[in-house]
């Protein structure tokens, strides 16, 4: 979601883009490589490490501080260093607090449970976040495509 947001952000502004993604990412997400691929992107596909987000985002990194004169780097997950989480959280927040305001509306009560995905954490903490002082709403995180935290082989 985010690649393909800043690539059409990049393509309406005539900016060039790289976005990276883990090997294994890219093939999960092939309708949305091929969509910022569309859009002008460089889709750079990271061979190194578990190939999943962890590494592309240590390649972004790499990139960035070798070419801080001319780039930048736009965070999509909720990771790195200070400021970056919070912006993610706070660029994000329209979720939670579109979705808090407007199940008061329709119904008159927050909800038992809200429920996101948390594969890059955005979000998750761009619904959660309008509910994290509502102690008796539960907040769920899904992962979309581990195997569960006993396998090692999931975003935890």
């Amino acid at each position: 979601q985010h690649g393909v947001a800043t690539a059409t952000a990049c393509a309406l502004f005539g900016l060039d883009c790289t976005i990276y993604m883990g090997e294994i990412d890219t093939q999960r997400q092939a309708l949305n490589v091929a969509r910022m691929r569309m859009l002008g992107a460089e889709v750079v596909a990271v061979k190194s490490g578990s190939r999943t987000l962890k590494d592309a985002i240590n390649e972004a990194f790499r990139d960035w501080v070798a070419n801080v004169d001319r780039t930048h780097y736009l965070f999509g997950t909720v990771a790195g260093p200070h400021p970056f989480p919070a912006m993610v959280r706070d660029f994000h927040r329209v979720i939670g607090v579109e979705a808090r305001r407007q199940l008061l509306e329709r119904t008159g009560r927050l909800p038992d449970a809200a429920v996101a995905c948390v594969g890059g954490g955005s979000n998750a903490i761009g619904l959660f976040h309008a509910f994290i002082p509502d102690a008796d709403v539960r907040l769920v995180g899904c992962e979309p495509a581990g195997h569960g935290v006993e396998t090692g082989e999931h975003a935890a």
